[in-house]
């Protein structure tokens, strides 16, 4: 019944964003108004739009200290690609790190909004396809 449409990204400076996240993350431009611009992305079906605000807002939540997450992750095939993809083009990023057999790194947009990136564990109940079979069998 219900699925991810949009993800909404706050952006100080649309056109440096709208330029960065083409070349950064592939998104493939859908159509713009006033005060924004909306993507698809080269693989699956949530769309990302971008939208000027006035002031950086947080794209992440605190769970307890100073450990922050995340609202959202991008999933790719190859994590050492991507990580190379923005290395190469100046992104910032963390490092990769483990976690159970998933590997992930942050990346961080020109406003400073950081996104995680993680590659899908095959025996994970959260892989994909895994979820795809529970989906089939509701």
């Amino acid at each position: 019944m219900f699925k991810i449409g949009g993800i909404f990204i706050p952006v100080t400076n649309i056109e440096k964003s709208a330029e960065w996240y083409e070349k950064n993350l592939g998104v493939k431009k859908i159509d713009s108004w006033k005060d924004g611009v909306g993507y698809y992305l080269p693989t699956g079906s949530a769309q990302l739009a971008l939208v000027q605000v006035e002031t950086p807002q947080p794209t992440e939540f605190t769970i307890k200290g100073n450990q922050k997450n995340s609202y959202y992750n991008f999933v790719v095939d190859d994590i050492e690609a991507a990580f190379t993809h923005f290395n190469n083009n100046g992104v910032v990023t963390t490092e990769i790190d483990d976690f159970g057999g998933m590997k992930f790194f942050d990346f961080f947009d020109l406003d400073g909004n950081p996104y995680s990136v993680v590659n899908e564990v095959e025996n994970s109940p959260f892989h994909s396809d895994n979820v795809r079979k529970m989906q089939e069998a509701n």
